[in-house]
């Protein structure tokens, strides 16, 4: 659950907020914006919509998503607890929805307890919430409970064996939490008895994971040959993997020509740039993907940049820009410590 996890929790509130009616112009509206990762202009929308006496309890669920997608998780969380207290005592699934978020602002605003004691209430009424499973294995992970998170993960597999987005999620939060090998394990038995509707893509960006980088060449580039584009961005990691930088950067560049402008792209492009020492174009890069104001990236994008300048020695720019990004970002701990070693050269 870092940085790109939001993105999909605010994709799917979306996603789940089509028919709100025209009564609810203004809601509908906030949606839409939140939809386009406009924030504030979403809870404008809200306030008109309190002002005009439209639905009480979907107008503090937008608040809430709004206040998700700003990062002010305590604003979040109180505007999607009195949003569930509006609600009736029977739960219904505009409850059960607003939940899942309401346990993400108590993750992102540093409550994992509190958290994990939402999917808690979840899986005691509905026994079959594999999201639940996943997302609380997660909490658990992170709170340094291994043996309370891996029959939650199991679980989670269990409901959706061939669910490959899942299993890279659970793989990717165990090796950050130091559990690599069991998390390999997950990726190893999948391969192994991969059915015959395990795609290319998949296969190749679980050896990818698995260190295996030229069986993840070999699937990836059929991927990409068979006109998925969505191999192209573990296929850019693993030429990088494979030390062929020029390479990496040519399939990023043929993606961003062929399927448009991606913030996530860019950044790998200015990686690869820096690699090969091109820091013209690596900020040109970076920029690039700045521009297309993709809240999912925006907070990496900004940090690069930091990094870029650090290594052409402008450490003046960037203590500069290193300033702005803890303003923004403050619970990064990390990069408050570089801002004061930034600050002293």
């Amino acid at each position: 659950m870092k940085r790109t996890a939001l993105a999909a929790v605010l994709c799917a509130a979306v996603l789940s907020s089509c028919g709100i009616g025209e009564k609810n112009s203004n809601i509908s509206e906030g949606m839409t914006a939140i939809e386009e990762l406009r924030y504030e202009d979403a809870l404008a929308c809200f306030e008109k919509a309190l002002v005009s006496g439209e639905d009480k309890q979907l107008i503090l669920r937008g608040q809430g998503l709004a206040n998700l997608g700003l990062t002010k998780y305590e604003e979040a969380v109180t505007a999607l607890e009195n949003c569930l207290s509006s609600g009736s005592c029977v739960p219904d699934e505009l409850d059960y929805d607003v939940n899942y978020y309401l346990a993400t602002a108590y993750y992102k605003a540093g409550r994992p307890e509190d958290a994990k004691q939402v999917y808690d209430a979840i899986l005691a009424l509905r026994s079959d919430a594999r999201d639940a499973y996943f997302m609380r294995g997660i909490v658990q992970l992170r709170m340094g409970n291994y043996e309370l998170a891996k029959p939650d993960f199991d679980k989670a597999i269990e409901l959706a064996p061939d669910d490959y987005d899942q299993l890279v999620e659970i793989y990717k939060v165990m090796d950050e939490t130091g559990y690599q090998e069991m998390g390999a394990a997950y990726l190893e038995a999948a391969v192994q008895n991969a059915p015959k509707t395990m795609g290319n893509y998949d296969k190749g960006r679980i050896y990818f994971y698995l260190g295996d980088f030229e069986s993840a060449r070999n699937y990836l580039e059929q991927a990409r040959d068979a006109g998925d584009a969505q191999a192209t961005y573990y296929l850019g990691k693993t030429w990088e993997n494979l030390g062929e930088y020029n390479y990496a950067a040519s399939v990023y560049l043929s993606y961003l020509q062929d399927q448009g402008e991606s913030a996530l792209i860019y950044n790998q492009l200015a990686l690869c740039y820096m690699q090969l020492e091109d820091y013209t174009s690596a900020l040109s890069a970076l920029q690039s993907g700045l521009a297309l104001e993709d809240t999912a990236l925006k907070q990496t994008l900004s940090f690069n940049q930091v990094v870029l300048y650090e290594k052409q020695g402008d450490f003046k720019q960037a203590a500069a820009l290193m300033g702005k990004y803890v303003q923004d970002y403050p619970d990064d701990a990390a990069a408050v410590r570089e801002y004061e070693f930034l600050r002293s050269r």
